[in-house]
């Protein structure tokens, strides 16, 4: 096990120090020297960027160190799910997640922050972007059979859109296929119960613990 923990220490060591590289190489000799990969991604990767992301909800770092911090965490992960694939195994997702930031909006690293937080903590993420239409957002929900609808909106004035998607769900007879999860600055609890979605967050951390609360065992 000296030569496990050693390796879990590499991976460690790859999303503290923001290098994807050293993430493969390291996911590469978890492969080679047989490791359990499903215990290799909880100990190496996702208790890391965990803690990545508590740092960032104390602003001890930021929003660029954060989606390095990400990014070597899924190229680590994607080796060891090809892996993983080859074995006949896979990787265990909590839910699958539709995110954007809704029509009329351009406001981009709220939601960002959220789709990056909820990949490091075991959703699959479909990160729209942002300015996307009602009817994109349930197509993708459709196309990617979707557990939860994440839709944020930095003004007042597109607000009216997360209603407008909920609406449009209610009339396609589709509403309760879909955990929906409003959030952004002028979004409050009080609106969230008036339209119709299932939660509300204040902030990417919330919207985490939400989503493991609320769905996160569920489909898992």
């Amino acid at each position: 096990m000296a030569d496990a923990e050693r390796i879990y220490e590499a991976m460690r060591k790859s999303i503290e120090t923001y290098d994807s590289d050293a993430a493969v190489a390291a996911a590469e000799e978890a492969v080679s020297a047989g490791l359990d990969l499903l215990e290799a991604v909880e100990k190496g990767f996702a208790g890391p960027i965990r803690e990545l992301g508590e740092a960032f909800d104390r602003m001890e770092i930021f929003l660029p160190e954060l989606t390095l911090g990400a990014d070597a965490m899924k190229a680590g992960v994607a080796v060891l799910e090809k892996a993983l694939d080859e074995q006949g195994a896979k990787l265990e997702k909590k839910a699958t997640v539709v995110i954007g930031t809704v029509e009329g909006d351009i406001h981009d690293i709220g939601k960002s922050v959220v789709a990056t937080l909820l990949q490091a903590n075991g959703y699959e993420v479909y990160d729209l972007g942002v300015e996307v239409p009602s009817t994109r957002i349930i197509d993708a929900a459709e196309s990617h059979n979707a557990d939860v609808i994440a839709m944020s909106a930095l003004l007042s004035t597109t607000m009216l859109y997360q209603r407008d998607v909920i609406e449009l769900l209610k009339n396609k007879g589709t509403r309760d296929n879909y955990y929906i999860l409003v959030g952004g600055a002028p979004v409050t609890q009080a609106w969230a119960e008036e339209i119709g979605a299932n939660g509300f967050a204040n902030d990417a951390f919330e919207a985490v613990q939400l989503l493991d609360r609320e769905v996160g065992g569920q489909n898992s």
